[in-house]
């Protein structure tokens, strides 16, 4: 466990500091409504279903129960909120919102909607992507559990055909010692996909938390062969299912933009990109070794037959 220092206890305090002020928390009321924060946060887990057992709403706040206790008998006598004994279990009690309770969570829900979009609308795009992936981030870290990310599949963003190099060089250098001469020719196939604008090729990011996490090319080899090129999954994004997700988007794109067959080149180290490949129909054609990246190397080209489709 990393040591932690006044400096980073300080900054953590000034972070909560931020946050309320700039949400609005330390008013008498959230959002403008009569309703403070800890009333607030309960009538919204309320609302997420039409009843819910008093120990799993204490779990979910993570409140003492006694404390919690007078929350709702607060809001019981505010008339928002009723208790009842479960019907399963008489030694539980449920908690549902009223008529009234249910027209408060709806207007706290939508004056957050309304907040929080005021908020984002502030900052240019790739500043709200760096908020949502800071705060992803805090998640990930405090939570406890391993995350549960999903991901999505689209085309590149302006700057993110660097981003393709730069992380190329990057992950490639650290995990693997290549030097700079592999980062040259993930520039000169970049380069040479931007230049062609050849509607038979396309790339795609793995986009986790509005963050690239992934890439993957496919490429002209001849009219009727393809090229899948250029994949890569960030280390800390392993283990989602995108790179076989990156690899069946290819496959299907080639088939669709009409070849016969797609082959790629790869090295005997990528061990687990060549599963991915075995598991995608791939077989592998010929091997060899050579010196390439600064370091000596044995290559493979992998092949895999299509059934073309009609382009359109």
């Amino acid at each position: 466990m990393a040591a932690t220092t006044p400096t980073r206890i300080a900054a953590v305090r000034a972070f909560n500091r931020f946050y309320t002020r700039r949400l609005g928390m330390l008013g008498t009321g959230l959002l403008g409504t009569e309703h403070p924060l800890p009333q607030a946060r309960v009538l919204y887990e309320l609302g997420q279903r039409p009843a819910t057992a008093t120990a799993d709403l204490r779990s979910a706040l993570d409140l003492d129960a006694g404390y919690l206790s007078r929350l709702l008998t607060s809001l019981e006598h505010s008339g928002l909120v009723e208790r009842r004994p479960d019907p399963h279990d008489a030694r539980r009690q449920t908690v549902r919102l009223t008529r009234g309770g249910k027209r408060a969570y709806t207007e706290l829900d939508a004056r957050s909607k309304v907040e929080i979009q005021a908020l984002l609308e502030k900052l240019t795009d790739p500043d709200q992507r760096r908020v949502l992936a800071a705060m992803h981030a805090l998640e990930d870290a405090w939570d406890g559990t391993p995350p549960k990310r999903a991901f999505t599949l689209r085309p590149p963003q302006p700057g993110e055909l660097g981003w393709v190099i730069q992380r190329h060089g990057a992950v490639y250098a650290a995990e693997h010692g290549f030097d700079a001469t592999f980062e040259a020719l993930v520039a000169q196939i970049v380069a040479e996909y931007m230049q062609r604008d050849d509607p038979r090729e396309q790339a795609w990011i793995a986009d986790v938390a509005g963050e690239p996490a992934g890439c993957i090319f496919c490429m002209r080899d001849t009219d009727a062969r393809a090229k899948l090129r250029l994949l890569l999954v960030e280390p800390d994004a392993r283990g989602l299912g995108i790179g076989a997700r990156l690899v069946e988007q290819c496959v299907r794109f080639a088939e669709q933009a009409g070849y016969a067959a797609i082959t790629l080149w790869t090295q005997t180290i990528l061990e687990d990109a060549q599963r991915l490949y075995a598991r995608a129909g791939f077989t592998l054609a010929g091997s060899k070794p050579h010196h390439s990246f600064g370091r000596d190397l044995v290559d493979q080209t992998w092949t895999r037959s299509l059934s073309p489709r009609t382009r359109t």
